[in-house]
């Protein structure tokens, strides 16, 4: 069942989704070579509790952190740790809240320290594709646009696009039907409706799109061991263009000063 949100419910949404977007800024402002991950799941979840909201990603399923975070070979799930950042690492944040009820969803990849040109442009390259992705996201498309448009912008540099790990709706609950591949083909799929929101999220590999489960049974990495990159925005779709209802203009501001 795909639940079409009113204008009030995505209002509710969006400001979920800003939260997220702030606490992702928050983070940002902390990552340094010698940091823990640990130590950036404890600045989350202090920062989410502070604006009166409930992190969105701790206890799901038994989860047992406010963030994902994911290093260089990791795709996506990992567990906050006491490892601690090195130069030329690259860090995938994911990070969910709840307001009202209703969920914010959005990651971003940093990197830190001196990382590599190649493992750069993939950051570069997944960023792009998640607003490409975005770009076809509109009231009469279909599913398979979105995927499309994201598999094509990725594989025309020789980068991969993980098939087994999707984007979804998002409201009341996390993950919400339609599931949203990041491949795809044009026309075909669900048809995308004005009040559906979703998380567009491209998991970019460098090498191999394989990826295998590490024996935490939450962390997932590629098969082999080259660097992944995953960003995602919440969306809500109408008959214009896309509204976007998370933001990586809080990252970019920190980012931007600490460059």
């Amino acid at each position: 069942m795909i639940y079409l949100k009113t204008p009030e419910e995505i209002a509710i949404l969006k400001k979920s989704n800003r939260l997220v977007g702030k606490t992702l800024a928050e983070v940002a402002k902390a990552i340094e070579i010698g940091v823990t991950t640990l130590e950036l799941d404890k600045i989350a979840e202090d920062f989410i509790r502070a604006n009166g909201a409930t992190p969105g990603f701790l206890g799901y399923n038994g989860f047992p952190n406010t963030l994902c975070i994911s290093v260089n070979e990791q795709v996506v799930h990992g567990i906050p740790s006491k490892y601690a950042l090195k130069d030329g690492d690259i860090v995938s944040v994911d990070c969910g809240t709840i307001i009202d009820g209703f969920y914010g969803d959005s990651a971003f990849t940093f990197c830190v320290g001196n990382v590599d040109e190649k493992t750069q442009k993939l950051l570069r390259i997944t960023r792009e594709a998640l607003y490409k992705g975005i770009e076809m996201a509109v009231h009469g498309n279909r599913i398979g646009d979105v995927g499309y448009a994201i598999q094509h912008h990725c594989e025309a540099v020789g980068f991969s696009v993980v098939r087994e790990m999707v984007g979804h709706g998002v409201g009341r609950q996390m993950h919400e039907a339609p599931e949203v591949p990041n491949y795809g083909k044009r026309g075909q799929g669900v048809l995308l409706k004005e009040g559906m929101t979703i998380a567009i999220e491209p998991m970019i590999n460098m090498g191999n799109r394989g990826i295998v489960f590490e024996k935490d049974g939450w962390t997932i990495r590629t098969i082999d061991r080259k660097p992944s990159a995953h960003f995602e925005h919440t969306i809500a779709i109408h008959k214009g263009e896309a509204e976007i209802l998370s933001s990586f203009d809080y990252v970019d501001e920190v980012l931007s000063h600490k460059s």
